[in-house]
């Protein structure tokens, strides 16, 4: 689901590269167009029917135990599982359980090498994307 939702989020900003992309007509394509058919492109492209901008949903993601236990029995096993750890460490992400984890890596950028991020009640959303130069 993750990796899904990636994809369609890189979409979602590539008018950044003067592409307009229907996501809604992307995710229709994918479901009927693809070498691995999805039941997750099926509900993906009927989420995109009924609220094109998703503005029903805030973004934040709850686990309802199956991918912790999953992930636990993997760790007593000694069965690497990253991806499950990463989709589900993504999930705390989404309720900011990072945010105080995020501005401490903003203090000691700007304390090593003098990195200055704006302040928190004008810091942008996203970053900028970068021009490819340095």
């Amino acid at each position: 689901m993750a990796a899904y939702a990636e994809g369609f989020n890189l979409l979602s900003k590539a008018t950044t590269y003067d592409f307009d992309i229907d996501e809604a007509e992307v995710a229709e394509l994918w479901r009927r167009g693809s070498v691995v058919g999805s039941w997750l492109l099926d509900l993906t492209a009927s989420a995109y029917v009924k609220n094109p901008e998703l503005s029903e949903f805030s973004g934040v993601v709850s686990d309802s135990g199956e991918g912790r236990w999953t992930l636990d029995a993997g760790i007593d096993l000694a069965v690497p599982m990253p991806v499950l750890a990463s989709a589900l460490f993504s999930r705390f992400a989404s309720r900011d359980e990072d945010h105080h984890a995020n501005q401490l890596l903003s203090a000691m950028r700007n304390e090593f090498g003098g990195h200055v991020e704006p302040p928190a009640s004008t810091a942008p959303m996203a970053p900028e994307v970068p021009d490819g130069g340095d």
